[in-house]
């Protein structure tokens, strides 16, 4: 990774080569136009150093703000340094931290405007596949859709800079004259132990058992998607032991063969030490000597993942007259048994298997994490989520 100081001069660089260039060229009548450059990713960041996010935009408009917002956000590996004191913070989401600056000064038609220092951001310890942004807006880009609570920054209050020395460069018409943005992806190098736990379960021919198995992320690191796709971050495979018929199958899980499930996760991201748990209903028929069941994670590749040895955990079921508890392939399970009156995992061989599904309200990781959607509404919503999808804050354009 770059130093710091090379970092900082290359953020610099990249701000300003993306606004100077050529004179500006509003359309008559336009109004306030904001736009802003774009910045570089970081690959490889250390945990516990910095770097800088610069604030330059330009109005390439032809009418006059007398106010302005920047707002800069970081999602759950990043935090900000040395807040201004005219910078609000908005607490409460466990997802990312949005802090929004306003300025009460004319900002004039073709000029270019910079905080007179960029705003710090450490890596942290969690960090992983992370973002940084910085959104210039007409409007508070940065006020909670709730009672999240709001925090003044202690670091001395700033002004915006004019920069005679720029020019902005024509960007033609804009889909979004009110607001542009700018972001930085951070890749951490941080690991994430992806792990299941399987389950030891005893009944009766005839007995109707719960089956638990989890998912879970060990951290340090939490995971979002790094293709940043709205879609689970991982999967799950659980295999029923023979002899039994799923009566009930829990929510994000199908049968995708006999006796097989595929379970996935309630959102494209996991927080470190949450995960999912997967309840499933079982239905003893008979006893099956040797009869196996397992847990494993999806086969596809897991960079951030060195420790594949918890990547599998057995379902062993104990019915009397079946010669004992029978295994499944893989390690054994690390850790959480589950033994008293039948536990259960689902069908398998060809048996039929008959059930509702059962959806529950979001598992561990909902339960911890819902509250992680983010405080920001509207245009400020497309341009800084930092949620179920990556900040989206590449500036776009109409084309004629």
């Amino acid at each position: 990774m770059l130093p710091s100081s090379s970092l900082r001069a290359a953020f610099a660089a990249a701000a300003l080569v993306a606004l100077g260039a050529a004179p500006a060229a509003a359309e008559e009548g336009a109004g306030p136009v904001l736009t802003m450059g774009t910045l570089p990713a970081i690959d490889g960041a250390r945990l516990g150093s910095t770097f800088d996010v610069p604030a330059v935009f330009a109005n390439v408009g032809d009418a006059s703000l007398q106010r302005v917002y920047v707002t800069f956000a970081a999602s759950r590996g990043l935090e900000f340094t040395d807040v201004p004191a005219n910078c609000l913070v908005t607490e409460g989401s466990s997802l990312n931290t949005p802090l929004s600056c306003v300025f009460e000064q004319e900002v004039r038609p073709g000029k270019v405007y910079a905080l007179p220092r960029p705003l710090t951001v450490k890596v942290g310890g969690n960090a992983l596949y992370d973002t940084a942004s910085v959104m210039v807006s007409t409007y508070d880009a940065g006020a909670p859709d709730g009672n999240d609570p709001r925090t003044p920054g202690t670091a001395p209050a700033v002004t915006l800079t004019e920069r005679p020395d720029l020019e902005p460069a024509d960007p033609g018409p804009s889909d979004h004259p009110a607001y542009d943005s700018a972001e930085v992806k951070v890749t951490a190098d941080n690991t994430a132990d992806f792990r299941v736990t399987g389950a030891h379960l005893k009944g009766r021919v005839g007995d109707t058992v719960p089956l638990t198995v989890k998912f879970t992320d060990a951290g340090p690191a939490w995971v979002r998607r790094d293709d940043f796709v709205e879609r689970s971050v991982t999967k799950v495979r659980v295999r029923i032991p023979a002899g039994t018929t799923v009566t009930r199958t829990p929510g994000f899980c199908h049968r995708v063969s006999a006796g097989v499930y595929e379970c996935g996760t309630s959102e494209s991201w996991v927080l470190e030490n949450f995960g999912e748990t997967y309840s499933f209903k079982l239905r003893i028929d008979k006893a099956v000597p040797g009869a196996k069941g397992s847990v494993a994670l999806e086969d596809e590749p897991r960079p951030f993942d060195p420790d594949k040895g918890n990547d599998t955990a057995a379902i062993t079921l104990t019915v009397p007259g079946s010669g004992g508890p029978s295994g499944g392939s893989g390690p054994s399970d690390p850790g959480g048994s589950q033994t008293s009156g039948g536990s259960s995992d689902s069908t398998a061989g060809d048996a039929p298997t008959t059930g509702t599904s059962d959806t529950p309200a979001g598992g561990e990781l909902a339960a911890t994490g819902s509250d992680a959607a983010l405080p920001l509404t509207g245009a400020a919503a497309a341009a800084i989520a930092l949620g179920t999808a990556a900040v989206v804050v590449t500036r776009r354009r109409r084309t004629a």
